[in-house]
């Protein structure tokens, strides 16, 4: 095989990015197909991308597409249903985060991809951005020393859809959407053999009220253990509450030095308009008076690299770097966040509850 053809499933913000990756950095890889329940949305995005094939039924792509993996850039509560009709169908499913909504979904993908023979990769685009990569590959070379403390952050205003606010849908508020972000990173980090010992986690709704049950801001301490045997302290920070455009930061703390890191207002041109212009930065409100002007987004992000590792890994029949079992951790974290929030004491891992949705075992969901 010389060539992945790839359907998308999704015609929404995150397949923007993904489609554009594809169009403009992945090789070995072809979009033949766009799938969207509504008809008319799977022929705009098909038209847009110039795009063979479009459906609104799953079943028929599956079958008559052509395509050998699924690309799944759907709501959470998606994610299970689809990535097991395309398992089923023997197809390699890329799965954006989270992986899915609960941790009973998470076993259950796996053991069928296992079954079926095809391969899950799991989305988390920060192990591949480019600045942050630089920043991995200096601990790797000893130029901090032993790594004891990561910081990792990403706060915005609040997401573009309405479905990211109903619990029931998404599962949880920003700890879902954003700090399982933090949490694959810092495993990325510290290295194969790493683990997390406890989790502790502070969840509050201070300005998404009127529209959610989920939180809109989370502070979570983590305790890595790593294979060597030492204790790393990871902090995550994550907000639906803050305005003004995306910012995602690192910090790294070593015995020997310290690093910073940011993928957005450090990847800018600083700008001052009086009238505004067409786009600033992801989730900016505004373009006037002084913004931060992204460019390269997506490279910046590492959607690109990303989306070519997994289309690697199909071409030539190998695990991805971050593997699908991190994608159970993550999952795993989560749910001991929301433990933690509920109870006000650490949590230890491993952790394991059967609720349906993580959010549930902080708060009674109506």
């Amino acid at each position: 095989m010389s060539q992945i053809k790839i359907a998308i499933l999704g015609t929404g913000f995150i397949s923007q990015i993904h489609m554009e990756s594809y169009r403009r950095f992945v090789r070995g890889a072809e979009v033949v197909a766009v799938w969207n329940p509504n008809a008319e949305h799977a022929a705009q995005f098909a038209s847009q991308h110039e795009i063979p094939q479009y459906y609104s039924d799953i079943d028929t792509l599956l079958q008559q597409s052509g395509c050998d993996a699924i690309d799944l850039c759907l709501p959470n509560y998606l994610h299970y249903e689809y990535c097991m009709k395309a398992i089923s169908a023997h197809k390699h499913v890329i799965i954006e985060k989270p992986f899915c909504v609960s941790l009973q979904q998470a076993d259950a993908m796996i053991a069928a991809a296992k079954k079926e023979g095809v391969r899950l990769f799991y989305a988390e685009q920060l192990c591949f951005a480019p600045k942050y990569e630089r920043v991995r590959n200096l601990i790797a070379a000893g130029a901090i020393g032993d790594v004891y403390m990561l910081k990792q952050s990403e706060r915005h205003s609040g997401p573009h859809t309405p479905w990211f606010y109903d619990v029931h849908r998404s599962g949880g508020g920003c700890v879902l959407d954003l700090a399982c972000h933090g949490f694959g990173w810092f495993k990325w980090m510290l290295g194969k053999g790493c683990r997390i010992k406890s989790v502790y986690a502070s969840l509050s709704t201070v300005y998404h009220q009127a529209i959610t049950q989920g939180e809109d801001n989370a502070v979570v301490v983590l305790e890595y253990e790593t294979a060597d045997g030492r204790t790393v302290t990871c902090l995550s920070e994550t907000s639906w509450a803050k305005p003004g455009g995306m910012d995602d930061r690192i910090e790294v703390y070593g015995t020997k030095g310290v690093t910073y890191a940011d993928l957005f207002q450090g990847n800018a041109a600083l700008t001052y308009s009086k009238e505004g212009y067409d786009y600033a930065m992801e989730k900016a409100e505004l373009s006037t008076g002084w913004t931060f002007t992204i460019y390269e987004e997506a490279f910046n992000q590492g959607y690109p690299q990303e989306l070519q590792h997994f289309v690697d890994c199909m071409l030539e029949d190998r695990d991805p770097v971050f593997g699908i079992e991190h994608a159970r951790d993550v999952m795993e974290a989560v749910y001991a966040v929301y433990a933690s929030a509920q109870s006000g004491s650490k949590v230890t891992l491993p952790f394991y509850s059967e609720a349906v949705l993580p959010i549930s075992l902080w708060k009674e969901i109506h």
